[in-house]
């Protein structure tokens, strides 16, 4: 049987993708070379990652987003503000902000991961902080590059004109390539 990488996720809507794509090619101009750069049609928001697992697991984890969804109903997020993980001193990774109905979303993910614990997945060790990431910042990079990306994050105000309604979860394949990742939708869960 063969392995499959993956992760549970909320897709985002094309129109959000584009004003993605607008704010990474302004980012880009005035940031140095140092960063890898997201794929603004690949850019979600991730609930939990899985890892490898095996073909013969779908349905069940299907099954178990499915009861960690009962009685959610649809919400909505806004995208907006740049930021950086774990800071602006030392930009490891870019992102953009998730405001809007984030206890909703915490509540999911809490049962997410509480529901594939049950399946033998490891919980995650950080806190939930729902974001979309925009880059990753290479080891290489030096602390004065690390600087001028957090200044440049912190000068710079984004708000999108276009909300996510959030109304499907998405167990999604990640295959990694030489020219990043290629997402497919396995499965989805509607909200209710």
């Amino acid at each position: 049987m063969s392995l499959i990488r993956s992760f549970i996720a909320v897709e985002l809507p094309q129109e959000l993708k584009k004003e993605l794509a607008e704010l990474e090619a302004k980012l880009k101009k005035n940031c140095p070379p140092v960063v890898k750069w997201v794929d603004p049609k690949s850019i979600h928001i991730t609930l939990k990652f899985l890892g490898a697992i095996s073909e013969d697991r779908i349905n069940k984890l299907m099954l178990t987003i499915e009861k960690a969804a009962q009685s959610i109903p649809p919400f909505r997020l806004e995208v907006r503000d740049t930021g950086a993980f774990p800071n602006l001193e030392h930009v490891q990774v870019i992102w953009v902000g998730v405001k809007g109905e984030l206890e909703i979303i915490a509540q999911l993910q809490k049962r997410i991961e509480i529901n594939t614990e049950q399946l033998g997945f490891p919980r995650e060790s950080r806190p939930f902080s729902p974001h979309l990431t925009l880059g990753r910042v290479r080891d290489n990079a030096g602390l004065n590059d690390r600087l001028r990306i957090g200044k440049l994050l912190a000068d710079t105000h984004f708000i999108a004109l276009h909300n996510v309604d959030v109304k499907t979860l998405n167990l999604i394949k990640s295959q990694l390539t030489a020219a990043g990742p290629i997402y497919t939708r396995i499965g989805s869960v509607q909200l209710k």
